[in-house]
């Protein structure tokens, strides 16, 4: 046992600290990173030099901003070593297809309460259009946005999290607002109305109902399908690339809840398996009793950390 190993009640004690705060860091880091395996090894890195310098924190009252100071500037570093992650209709046009990398999806609904000052709840603060507007401001502008807004740290506690000073600090954060603010919030996948549209369009992809699919769609809905870099948008432009696309094919769709939004996993079928395959992620953004955006994550992989299965019987 190393001098960093500690006893096992220092171990403990850490433990016990520091369990309860994993699962909000954890959305932290996804909501600076863009990322779930980023906010992974952000998270992980963290909490190893959290105990590595334990001794440096003299009052134990303070152990959340400290967490949260170390996280963050875990987050801030990884930020240099990183692309910035973005969705297929935020992508600038121009740039080189190696050095795309997309947005990731959030399962659930993301957890944390925020503080008295924060202005957005936590299911409005993962949602997948707040999260790609985040991408885009630089590393202190998103850290003083993030840590005043969404978890409502107080000016002189977020300028301290981040070594600047209040006035810098409040300054960064009217950048951020300027270029934010045109954020608009969506509709609660436990939202009655909202439930009851994203199982009309669950239905009508499995009957192939493309003038169904499309009666849901507001007049400039968009629909994306990272990691290819293509997307359409308004209704003429999605509903001829569903009938020359993907209601070519038999579909099943099984219900989630990912970055606090109905969501559904895909599944196509396979004729050589005879069975639905897992295909995409669909993340849909549902505002005003129209679904505004489709984001189908083409990533099977992402199936495992949703709970859904591989594969669906007929």
């Amino acid at each position: 046992m190393d001098s960093t190993d500690g006893s096992a009640a220092e171990r403990a004690e850490f433990d016990r600290l520091a369990g309860p705060l994993c699962a909000e860091l954890h959305v932290h880091c996804y909501r600076f990173l863009g990322s779930v395996h980023d906010a992974d090894d952000a998270l992980q890195e963290a909490l190893l030099r959290a105990w590595r310098s334990r001794a440096n924190l003299t009052d134990p009252g303070k152990f959340r901003p400290w967490l949260y100071k170390i996280a963050t500037n875990r987050c801030l570093t990884m930020l240099e070593q990183r692309g910035r992650r973005e969705l297929p209709m935020d992508a600038e046009p121009d740039m080189p297809a190696a050095e795309r990398v997309w947005l990731e999806p959030y399962p659930g609904l993301g957890v944390g309460e925020p503080g008295p000052e924060a202005r957005y709840t936590a299911r409005e603060s993962i949602e997948l259009a707040f999260v790609a507007m985040i991408q885009q401001l630089p590393g202190v502008q998103r850290g003083v946005l993030l840590l005043r807004d969404v978890l409502g740290f107080t000016a002189r506690e977020t300028a301290e999290l981040l070594d600047v000073s209040v006035a810098s600090a409040n300054s960064a954060l009217q950048r951020a607002r300027a270029r934010i603010e045109q954020h608009a919030r969506s509709q609660a996948p436990d939202d009655p109305q909202t439930r009851r549209l994203a199982e009309q369009y669950a239905t009508a992809w499995e009957r192939a109902d493309v003038d169904g699919i499309v009666a849901l769609l507001a007049a400039d809905a968009r629909y994306a399908m990272p990691p290819l870099p293509d997307w359409y948008a308004g209704r003429p432009a999605i509903e001829e690339f569903l009938v020359t696309g993907p209601l070519r094919w038999r579909w099943r769709f099984r219900p989630t809840v990912a970055n606090g939004q109905p969501a559904f996993g895909t599944y196509w079928w396979d004729p050589e398996r005879s069975v639905f395959a897992a295909m995409a992620l669909d993340v849909i953004t549902v505002r005003d009793g129209a679904i505004t955006d489709v984001v189908s994550f083409l990533d099977p992989a992402l199936f495992v950390r949703f709970e859904l299965p591989e594969f669906v019987a007929d």
